[in-house]
């Protein structure tokens, strides 16, 4: 997915006129804390409810107020995963998306972000979970999708989790079978360590909280 599929069609953006309490009383209705200042089809930069707060003057237009934040955006057809990378660096809840021509397009909000997220672990597919363990020089694709496809099963979604300071990976698998045994057999004839399975259904809303909340905290909002 590109940047310009995740443009939101309902968050405006603020013109230098606006007032600072409009642009407040928007952040508030979208639940966001940043909203993208725009001249004709210009981005001149991002403002954040702090920038607002520190002028301390509701009155005021926005495009007299100073900027904490450089003009962040994205183009149109970056992909989401860079998307992702910039909004958790720079720390943001909205994100501007620009042409090639550096014509502001629309914007992504942080909580589209997290829909695709969801949509990556295929959270609303029943089946089954696995987690392996392995060293980093192990891991092959191929060989854990041939047992799962042996078994006659297939992978709907898979996420990779770096261990600090060690070679050692956690590869968890979501499956589209709730009946796990005969893969886990198979895993185990192969040699490779099982660290979790999660095959019913309160099993997988709680491991579903957890990337969920892993996520959240690797942006860091």
């Amino acid at each position: 997915m590109l940047a310009k599929d995740l443009i939101s069609d309902t968050i405006p953006a603020l013109h230098t006129s606006d007032t600072a309490i409009t642009a407040l009383n928007w952040m508030e209705i979208f639940k966001i804390s940043h909203l993208p200042i725009v001249n004709n089809k210009e981005l001149l930069g991002l403002i954040s409810d702090v920038d607002i707060y520190d002028l301390n003057n509701p009155e005021e237009a926005v495009g007299n107020h100073e900027l904490s934040l450089t003009r962040p955006f994205v183009y149109q057809n970056q992909h989401i995963y860079e998307v992702i990378e910039i909004v958790s660096r720079l720390k943001l809840t909205v994100i501007p998306v620009l042409n090639e021509d550096k014509e502001f397009l629309g914007l992504i909000n942080l909580n589209d972000l997290l829909h695709y997220f969801s949509s990556l672990m295929a959270i609303q597919n029943p089946g089954g979970i696995i987690i392996i363990e392995l060293n980093v020089n192990d891991y092959s694709l191929s060989e854990i999708a041939q047992i799962i496809e042996t078994n006659d099963a297939k992978i709907l979604s898979l996420y990779i989790d770096s261990h600090p300071d060690t070679m050692k990976l956690n590869i968890t698998i979501k499956i589209n079978k709730s009946d796990l045994t005969s893969i886990l057999q198979t895993f185990e004839r192969y040699n490779y360590n099982i660290k979790a399975t999660f095959m019913e259904n309160n099993e997988l809303d709680d491991l579903y909280k957890d990337r969920y909340d892993s996520f959240i905290k690797f942006l860091d909002i």
